[in-house]
């Protein structure tokens, strides 16, 4: 079972109940930071945080649940902070660079954290996967993001690219995401470029798919992904039920 939400990450008040999650979150933050993930006891959560550990196993069943949390804040903080590039921009470029860059301002207090746990992060079965059930949350609100960049934007995509082409562009900024981890350039500057490059390169792939002729290459690499890539097969569309040129 996720994390409990909480009406504070909608904008409302947070009442007592979400304050007191806040605090162990912002805790168990801090502690994987300077003690390492592996190394972080839900009890020396709660202890930090001043409540009792049955407290901490209420608003959050284990450290994954922490994780979660982290994800499902990361998304929320990204889907306000593209609000404005969305309002002001419509060319489809503009558009993505910001929301690639906004994800990268957000995400760079934390980037000594996302190295520890990364290790726990990449291996499939785990619950801080990307790809794991339990991610689908986080999942499903960045795939939204790029919906939205593709529904405002100038360049026309066609109806039956319009499911697939967000989430290949979400795998697409998983790989940043995987690039920036590693990057150790001054203020992640490659990995800027690389948002840039790569809403580029991306911008003109959507204008190329307009064309029939290309659309099939389309679907087969969204058909490649659902295939291969552990829980992607839950978001999208069942592969056995599509014709695939073998």
């Amino acid at each position: 079972m996720p994390a409990k939400n909480h009406p504070a990450d909608q904008g409302a008040t947070p009442t007592k109940s979400e304050q007191t999650r806040a605090l162990i979150l912002e805790t168990a933050m801090r502690l994987f930071q300077e003690r390492g993930y592996d190394k972080t006891t839900m009890r020396a959560i709660a202890k930090e945080a001043g409540v009792s550990v049955g407290n901490a196993y209420y608003y959050f069943e284990g450290k994954e649940h922490l994780i979660q949390g982290f994800y499902d804040r990361i998304a929320a903080e990204h889907r306000e902070a593209v609000r404005s590039v969305l309002e002001r921009e419509s060319d489809l470029e503009r558009r993505l660079a910001g929301v690639l860059q906004a994800w990268l301002d957000i995400a760079t207090p934390y980037h000594e954290f996302a190295v520890q746990f990364f290790k726990n992060a990449a291996d499939p079965d785990s619950p801080l996967s990307p790809f794991s059930p339990e991610s689908e949350h986080a999942r499903l609100e960045a795939i939204g993001v790029h919906k939205e960049v593709l529904a405002g934007a100038k360049t026309k995509v066609p109806e039956d690219l319009r499911d697939a082409l967000p989430e290949l562009m979400w795998l697409a900024q998983m790989g940043l995401v995987l690039y920036w981890i590693f990057d150790r350039t001054e203020g992640r500057e490659r990995s800027y470029r690389l948002a840039r490059r790569g809403a580029r390169l991306t911008a003109r792939g959507v204008a190329l798919a307009r064309f029939r002729v290309l659309r099939p290459l389309v679907h087969e690499v969204h058909e490649l992904f659902t295939d291969f890539l552990p829980g992607m097969t839950k978001m999208l569309p069942n592969p056995g039920n599509s014709r695939r040129v073998e």
